[in-house]
């Protein structure tokens, strides 16, 4: 998972560098299945952390890079943002389920391979669900039908959540 992570850093820097003058992130920590990151843009320090999926099915020949990021900006008053990335693009319209124990979240849009909580009350159902969860499961459907289900875990979730909000007051 380290070495996924780190191209995940990487990616995530380079997608931002193109819109801010962004430094390199700086990890926070390594909490299990999370990593902890933070880096300072123009708009201020922003404070992330990540995962990938434990397990990925669906019955598709390929598929890019797939995980979750929950994100703060304190400078915009944004916190605990949740933003799942499907490793293709999903089918417009179609749902996105989020499954953590025995709580469903369908509030969720979609625009290319990139889901988010359609407000910030159902980002922080989200939150507060995960922190209480052992595992979660992400169901979509890509633009050409396929469905998939990704199962990521939930461990060391509420620590590298702690270490993003003591970093992004």
């Amino acid at each position: 998972m380290k070495k996924i992570l780190s191209v995940l850093s990487l990616s995530l820097v380079v997608s931002v560098s193109a819109a801010n003058a962004s430094s390199t992130p700086a990890t926070l920590g390594e909490y299990d299945d999370w990593i902890a990151y933070s880096y300072k843009d123009a708009g201020g320090m922003v404070c992330y952390m990540a995962s990938t999926p434990k397990k990925d099915e669906g019955k598709y020949t390929k598929r890019g890079d797939i995980y979750v990021v929950v994100t703060h900006r304190p400078k915009e008053k944004s916190f605990g943002v949740v933003n799942f990335v499907a490793g293709y693009d999903y089918k417009p319209g179609a749902a996105v389920t989020v499954k953590i124990g025995k709580k469903t979240i369908d509030k969720i849009f979609t625009d290319g391979d990139k889901a988010w909580a359609i407000n910030d009350q159902i980002d922080k159902d989200l939150v507060d669900t995960m922190r209480k969860g052992d595992r979660m499961i992400v169901s979509g459907t890509s633009s050409r039908g396929t469905t998939t289900k990704d199962t990521y875990s939930l461990r060391g979730f509420t620590s590298a959540y702690k270490a993003i909000t003591a970093k992004c007051k």
